[in-house]
């Protein structure tokens, strides 16, 4: 590129122009794409006349000076350098480019850095495809996005129109082509401020540094040259179910050094550790028994988390959620960041666990009913459920009482009797139980009524003969019943002396025999019944009355004399 440079203070004569130029220039060389000197000879509203010292005097625009919105700092008589565009134009001036003078002087300077491997300062203006755009103090160069800085960056605003060193990476003056890297100065830089860091890091050391990146387990903090990790537990004393909660990209945070691993040069970091610890003496703040109101601050499967102060939390188990409902999940219990009262359940200071409950802090229901309802009192209430094996009847809006099937009625089995009751059936029960501990009440239907056979059971003894009435017959014995109240069964070798008469098809229902007492379950309400017993009982007797078979009579003959006697008396 030709370049030639004119003291604008000397002066010109028209005649002479020509000659001096020759000789200055040379009659092949062209003013057009050279740098002059010019002065500025006077100032307009848009442009500045400049003295270049050729036969007519050039103009500038003025917005060429200064940055956009920025006035001018310029007077007449200061002399600048200048880029000829062209010799002259129609209307016989000399067009001239203050900005493309800086363009020139920049490459220039641009060039010898680039050979020199030398940082160069420039200022990010602009946003293109891509990437961005660099003002290198009159040269334009391109900035890849990867370039930018080392990870990431999610905002540049910070970066914009602020004068930083960056790194040529390639240039081309024939095509006007820059390509700059901020990243590469960044690593430089951090090289040499993590060796310095790293010499001097000491585990317990307090720093300070800006928040780098968040994930879903930490923070990573820049610590001027080097990374650590903030892990999400040692952010603070208090819960933070993510790191996002509490910190934020770019915030500055005062941490300390945990561990320095100096193999590996990883360094883990906390800030909780510059608090004081929220635990200690939390077992003479906490004692077990005592009530205290808390917040909900995070609910799971086996219980919700509820916090006391900041720091300290306890865990109330489902288990100790509700006196009455059982296998609900706690979400449907509690809610995230409702207020509630507990109660201090234990405290384990080493292991940082405080156990609560929250059903403690509520009267327990069954303990009311207890108070409420004695034993033998009748209350009344609709059928909730049906079982195989009894009845459960609604007492209150949260408990129930159960009617086991053998407690529906006196006279009926309990399969049978449960056919008399439906869903949703409003009955009266007499309470026969309370077991407060196992959380049971027990009732009664049939114990609303007098025992039938109440009196029948004071009166029954073991060895008495009765007379039963057969009310079923079955292969193993036969059912029958005493004074029509009383259930009893007589198995099958109970049905006579003789082998051969022991089959339960020779009776028949409702036939009336005669048999003893083997024993009387007063519980159950049945007895125990024996024919056989009562023949040899009374064979027994005759022989006591009417002979012995040690004498030589038979049993046929004793028992005949017996019954001629007995018929004797009964004629006289």
């Amino acid at each position: 590129m030709a370049s030639a440079t004119l003291d604008a203070t000397d002066h010109f004569r028209g005649e002479d122009f020509a000659s001096l130029l020759d000789e200055t220039l040379g009659r092949d060389t062209g003013f057009d794409g050279s740098v002059v000197r010019g002065r500025i000879v006077r100032l307009t509203d848009d442009y500045a006349i400049v003295d270049v010292g050729l036969k007519s005097e050039g103009r500038v625009a003025l917005r060429e000076f200064a940055p956009p919105g920025v006035k001018p700092e310029i007077q007449p008589g200061d002399v600048v350098e200048l880029y000829v565009e062209r010799y002259e134009d129609r209307d016989g001036s000399i067009v001239l480019s203050r900005e493309k003078a800086r363009r020139e002087e920049a490459w220039t300077s641009l060039e010898k850095a680039f050979e020199a491997n030398q940082r160069v300062n420039g200022t990010i203006y602009g946003r293109v495809k891509g990437g961005f755009t660099v003002d290198l103090g009159g040269a334009m160069a391109f900035l890849p996005g990867s370039q930018v800085d080392i990870r990431p960056v999610r905002d540049v605003g910070p970066l914009m129109g602020v004068p930083q060193p960056f790194q040529i990476l390639k240039m081309d003056r024939a095509r006007g082509n820059i390509v700059v890297s901020r990243r590469a100065v960044l690593e430089e830089t951090r090289a040499e401020q993590r060796s310095e860091l790293i010499q001097g890091l000491t585990e317990g050391m307090i720093l300070d540094g800006v928040v780098k990146n968040i994930t879903d387990y930490g923070a990573f903090v820049d610590l001027g040259g080097v990374d650590g990790l903030l892990h999400v537990t040692d952010i603070a004393w208090k819960r933070i179910n993510h790191p996002s909660e509490a910190l934020q990209i770019g915030q500055p945070v005062r941490v300390q050094v945990i561990r320095f691993n100096s193999d590996t040069q990883r360094i883990s970091l906390g800030m909780k550790q510059l608090e004081a610890d929220p635990w200690e003496n939390v077992a003479l703040k906490y004692p077990p028994g005592a009530r205290f109101t808390g917040r909900v601050t995070n609910i799971t499967d086996y219980g919700a988390f509820v916090e006391l102060e900041p720091g300290v939390e306890g865990l109330v188990h489902v288990s100790e959620m509700s006196w009455t409902k059982k296998n609900v999940h706690p979400g449907k219990i509690v809610a995230t960041s409702q207020e509630v009262d507990v109660m201090v359940l234990d405290v384990d200071s080493a292991k940082r666990r405080i156990s609560l409950g929250l059903k403690q802090v509520q009267r327990n229901p069954w303990e009311q009913f207890a108070e409420e309802y004695k034993v033998g009192s009748t209350v009344e209430g609709e059928i909730r459920n049906i079982t195989e094996f009894g009845l459960f009847i609604g007492l209150s809006a949260d408990i129930d009482g159960m009617v086991h099937m053998s407690d529906l009625s006196w006279d009926e089995a309990g399969e049978d009797a449960m056919k008399h009751y439906e869903k949703g059936q409003v009955v009266k029960a007499k309470v026969l139980d309370v077991d407060v501990e196992k959380e049971r009440i027990s009732l009664g239907i049939k114990q609303l009524q007098e025992d039938p056979a109440a009196d029948a059971l004071a009166t029954i003894q073991k060895g008495a003969i009765v007379t039963c009435i057969v009310t079923a017959v079955q292969t193993n014995g036969i059912e029958v019943k005493v004074d029509e109240v009383l259930s009893g069964f007589i198995r099958r070798a109970e049905l006579a002396r003789d082998k051969a008469e022991q089959r339960p098809e020779r009776f028949a229902v409702g036939e009336r025999v005669d048999a003893k007492v083997v024993s009387v379950d007063r519980a159950a309400r049945k007895v125990a019944l024996t024919i056989k017993g009562r023949e040899m009982e009374e064979d027994k007797q005759a022989i006591n009355d009417y002979g012995s078979a040690d004498s030589g009579a038979s049993l046929g003959d004793i028992l005949g004399a017996a019954i001629r006697r007995r018929n004797t008396e009964g004629e006289g």
